[in-house]
Parts: structure tokens; sequence; C-alpha cells
């Protein structure tokens, strides 16, 4: 950890304390158990272990895959309790019927549903908003309910939140909560960090061309489209295999995928890895691939730059500002994706000048900076008073 780094980390921890705060609140729809956690989850954890490193008390409430349960995790509390659709009313009527302590202040993961945080919470209060929705609900819901989660998240919440302090990934998410009607003086953009343990290793790059694929299995993450685009580029480069690495409600359909391609021998799913792993299938790959149809930041496209492996990915708000178009990787409509990644892949010195490149823009996102911007958000907020 970079001490220097450290230090302000420090500063911004003091900074909250001296305006009254050492305990913070987060709501959110999902924790890092979750059978489906993925970037925004991973997003918390990082940032609330550092800030309880701060000395910054922080009490983090979810909903549940399982039993109810209360717990500690890397320093902060932990509290999952509540269904999946059922925690956003118990969390609202139960804070609207207490009284916050003076001492705390409020972190909102807005994830599709909002938790209506401007009626119980007015004040002291930061929203985390990834990146806007819109035709996911289409993936997550069947009609109607998907027409009603859009008409909330687009329509409705943004008239209870135009007061309300923000912070994004990405400009383009940025512009995406701007579109909601959310001024841009009332947003902070914040890119995520990398961890520390994903580095370059050329000695592990796979001899032969290898294609790694990062997520949540899930209908917004178009793993399915992603292993289409690797069967075209197969065509070119017939050695070509694909690690897909992650879990979800999608597996089934991409196990389905495999066995009616007879895939079986160039594409291997590996599900839920620990973290070695997952920095070895990084450093193996000669690219990694989304065909994402939405993201907040593409985590996956920064934690392989990191490793020297650049991306061929779908060219959406979240992957631009996690990959550098033409410096850091290839940013291409979906259906462009199978000859992209085929001509990366042909071209050893262009590859070679994206993963060095992604190196270098991976080095410059540091989690544990991450975490003091975020207090400063929270500073900021308090010092405006509204």
């Amino acid at each position: 950890m970079n001490l220097q780094v450290s230090a302000r980390l420090g500063e911004a921890a003091d900074r909250l304390r001296s305006l009254g705060v050492s305990r913070v609140e987060s709501y959110a729809w999902r924790d890092l158990d979750d059978p489906e956690a993925g970037g925004s989850e991973i997003h918390a954890d990082e940032i609330f272990s550092r800030w309880a490193l701060a000395g910054i008390e922080v009490a983090h409430r979810t909903s549940t895959h399982d039993t109810p349960r209360t717990f500690q995790r890397n320093g902060y509390q932990v509290t999952q309790r509540g269904g999946r659709f059922d925690v956003f009313a118990r969390v609202v009527a139960r804070q609207a019927l207490r009284r916050r302590p003076p001492n705390t202040a409020t972190i909102e993961i807005w994830n599709g549903v909002p938790w209506f945080g401007p009626v119980w919470a007015p004040s002291r209060r930061v929203v985390w908003m990834h990146h806007v929705h819109r035709e996911m609900w289409d993936d997550a819901l069947p009609s109607p309910l998907n027409h009603l989660g859009r008409l909330l998240e687009t329509r409705l919440a943004p008239l209870l939140y135009r007061r309300s302090r923000f912070a994004t990934l990405s400009e383009s998410s940025a512009k995406e909560i701007e579109d909601l009607g959310i001024s841009a003086s009332r947003l902070a953009v914040i890119p995520p960090g990398v961890h520390e343990r994903f580095v370059p290793d050329s000695a592990m790059r796979s001899v032969t061309p290898n294609v790694v694929v990062v997520g949540r299995l899930a209908p917004v993450k178009r793993q399915r489209l992603a292993l289409e685009a690797a069967s075209v580029a197969r065509r070119q480069i017939p050695e070509l295999t694909v690690d897909v690495i992650g879990d979800g409600p999608d597996r089934d359909l991409i196990e389905t995928w495999v066995e009616q391609h007879h895939a079986s021998d160039w594409v291997t799913i590996h599900g839920r890895v620990g973290d070695d792993e997952l920095v070895a299938a990084y450093q193996r790959a000669w690219i990694v691939v989304s065909a994402s149809h939405a993201e907040g930041w593409g985590m996956s496209l920064t934690e392989a730059g990191a490793c020297g492996t650049p991306c061929v990915a779908t060219d959406i708000a979240g992957h631009r500002g996690a990959a550098l178009d033409g410096g850091t990787g290839v940013l291409v409509p979906v259906e462009g994706l199978g000859e992209a990644i085929a001509a990366v892949l042909h071209d050893h010195d262009r590859r070679a000048a994206l993963g060095s490149a992604a190196i270098g823009h991976a080095s410059s996102l540091s989690w544990t900076a991450v975490a003091a911007r975020h207090l400063d958000v929270l500073s900021d907020r308090l010092e405006a008073g509204r």
C-alpha cells in the first residue's frame, strides 16, 4: 500500500470526524456473499474495508439469499436481512421511524431501485450510482414489471433526488445520470481502483491464443454473445481457447450453448474462482473480452490491464474510461466483436503495445486513493449542509 496515499486516506478520515461524523451506514441490494455479487459489491468492500482501517465505523445493510445474520468482514459490520425485493420496504419503513444518531452519515447504493434516502436521511447522505439500468430492466424482469422499474428509475425517483449528492464511476455514466435530471454540479466521478494483486507476469502467458471472459453470468453481461464472437474468431484462429470465469443465473444457458455448439474442447467454464486463480487467468490470457450490455465500470478490463492483458469489448458507457479505445484495448459494437478479437490476436506487436499501455492506465487507479476521495465527497456534502 502506497504510504503517501495511506496518509491521504487518514487525512480524509480526520476531516470527516472533524465535521462530527465517525460512523457510516450503507444500504445496498446485494452483498459480497450473494451468488450474483459483482463489481458493485467488490467496490463497496474495497472502500469500506479501507474506511474501517482509517478508523471510520461502517455498518453495511443488504438483503440476504440465506439465513439473516450480522457479522464482521474486513473490519466493518455487515447485516444481511430481508429478501431481494422486500428489503427496500423493510429499510424505508424502519428508517422513517428511526432517529439517526448525529455522528452517522449514510451511503445509499442505488442499484436500479433506490432506497428513498431523501425521505429518511435528507442530510449527511451520498448516493453511489454506478450506472443507469434502462434496457437492463428487460433482462431482469418480465413485462409489465420491467416498464415499472424503468419508470421508477428514470422518471419518478429522480424528482426526489434532485438535491442529493451523487458519486459515479465514469464520465459516461455521469452523463447518463445527468440525463435523468441530476445536475452535473451534484455529481462526482471517481473511477474504481485496481487491487495490488493484479500484476503482469509474462512467464504465465499462454503459448497458444487464449481469451478470458470474467463477470457475473447474467443476461446483461451477454457471455453467450462473447462466445459467439470467439467462435467467429476461431474461423481464423482454430487453436483459440476461452476461459469463462464467474457464476450466476445464466450459467445453465451458457453450459447449454457450449454443449449445442460442441465447444467443450475450447471453452472452459470455471465458475467463481479465488483471487490467485483470477490473477493467473488474466496473466495467461492474450486478451480479455466483454460483450456486456451495460456497466458502471468494466472492472475486468482494468484488472486484466494491470496484468498486461488488453481488452476487446463492447463500446458502451461503462467500458469507456475502463478502457481507452485504441490505447489499452479495442471497443466495438457487439456485432463487430468476433472480427476485432481475431484482429488483435493476429497482431503481436499491436497486442503488446495495448498491453503495455493497459498496465500504465491501471497503475493510476488505487483503491486507497478511491476510498479517500469518497470520504472527501461525504465531507463536502456535510460542509454544504444540504
